[in-house]
């Protein structure tokens, strides 16, 4: 096992350049979507991430040949070796449920164990499974497992309930392969879910809607390879920017996209941060020594980020007033409250809200890691806090950054990765 020590320091100033990795939450589906075509997809920009290596493993019980070099990624699967994704590997990574579609179009046949629990709260699956079965799925729920059969998918007009990123993935996957045209409405619009759009556009799929709350699948025979990039990842580059602004630091952000980034740059600038457009792929930022509170809720794509809630909670702990945080996306989203409250946070929760109240001075302390987000923000609170912070139960944040301790160490923190 490992923690990540930091000797914190309230006069701490972050300074420098730190590159940004590719997206977690793009290359997963991206991944998923060589299941649709027996030829090579080749990925470049990816991140170097644990569920990255989670989602290979499952992908080679599947039947997948992969190499990965450095950040480029050649994966192909001539044949579906098994059409079963075991719950010894979903329960590792509730992403895993995004072979369900791709699995069931190509093959006839998917058989995927139900993702379970989660720290941050249900995410239900019953939109995925609806909208497979208006493409003409049979499926049952037997023993933990979902199992999906169709002979082929047939073309529908599906309505979301609600907005599911995964979820919207997954059917558009399943309809690239379907017969006749798909239709799906209220879709996610997250650069993500654009990204895998795009990346199955180049295998031969025609869509329609890209980006926007309707989307038209026109479905296929068959599908081919296709050389990708995928999108830097926008909540990294977000933990960076907030990591700036939280130290009063002056921090150079590199090989991002900023229109991902919108609404956090405009609560980084509410807050008083700086944000300055380098280049169209670089950002800089200049932390303020008076930092705004705010009222922050999240929401889906374009609005904020559900991914940045935890990080912005820190921020709003050295703010001069009382912040108000909602969260809308998932219930039990707050669990990195507690740890923060060890370091000497101030803020009440109830409900779906957090009251921060700023500002409070940090002090060091030993806590655990939750979940992927409240990872960050708990490193976050660590660089700025008096004494020395023990984050426990790191493989949490090594889900989804890549050398976090590594790219801060780099800009003047006072960190490292310690095996225990």
């Amino acid at each position: 096992m490992e923690k990540i020590r930091i000797l914190g320091d309230h006069n701490l100033r972050l300074k420098g350049e730190v590159k940004i990795s590719g997206s977690k939450n793009a290359v997963l589906p991206a991944i998923a979507a060589s299941l649709l075509t027996q030829d090579k997809v080749r990925l470049g920009n990816i991140p170097l991430v644990k569920d990255v290596f989670s989602m290979l493993t499952l992908m080679k019980e599947l039947g997948s040949d992969y190499d990965l070099k450095k950040n480029a990624l050649t994966i192909q699967v001539k044949k579906i070796l098994s059409e079963e994704a075991s719950y010894e590997l979903v329960r590792v990574m509730r992403a895993s449920i995004l072979v369900l579609g791709p699995l069931l179009a190509r093959s006839g046949k998917a058989i995927v164990a139900l993702p379970g629990g989660c720290a941050i709260g249900s995410r239900p699956i019953d939109l995925h499974i609806a909208g497979l079965q208006k493409l003409g799925a049979s499926i049952t729920l037997e023993h933990g497992y979902i199992k999906a059969e169709a002979e082929r998918l047939q073309g529908a007009d599906i309505q979301f309930e609600k907005k599911t990123v995964t979820g919207t993935e997954n059917l558009v996957m399943a309809a690239s392969l379907a017969r006749g045209e798909t239709v799906l409405r209220n879709c996610a619009r997250e650069p993500e879910v654009s990204n895998l759009c795009e990346l199955l556009v180049k295998m031969g799929a025609q869509i329609e809607g890209i980006g926007e709350e309707v989307i038209r699948i026109k479905g296929a025979d068959e599908l081919g390879g296709a050389v990708h990039e995928i999108i830097p990842d926008r909540i990294e580059a977000g933990t960076f920017l907030v990591a700036g602004a939280l130290t009063q630091g002056d921090i150079t952000l590199i090989d991002i996209q900023p229109v991902h980034l919108i609404t956090i740059i405009e609560k980084l600038r509410y807050s008083g941060a700086v944000i300055e457009t380098i280049k169209d792929d670089v950002l800089r930022v200049i932390g303020s020594p008076e930092i705004k509170p705010q009222d922050i809720t999240t929401s889906p794509y374009p609005g904020f980020p559900t991914d940045m809630q935890a990080q912005f909670m820190v921020l709003m702990t050295q703010a001069s007033g009382t912040s108000i945080i909602t969260e809308t996306i998932f219930d039990r989203r707050f669990s990195h409250v507690n740890e923060l409250l060890r370091l000497g946070a101030n803020i009440e929760v109830s409900g779906d809200k957090a009251l921060v109240k700023g500002k409070t001075p940090l002090s060091g302390a030993e806590v655990i890691a939750t979940d992927l987000r409240a990872s960050a923000s708990l490193i976050l609170a660590g660089l700025i806090a008096g004494g020395e912070t023990n984050v426990n139960e790191v493989e949490h944040i090594d889900r989804g950054y890549e050398a976090i301790e590594e790219k801060l160490k780099s800009l003047g923190a006072r960190i490292e990765r310690i095996k225990i």
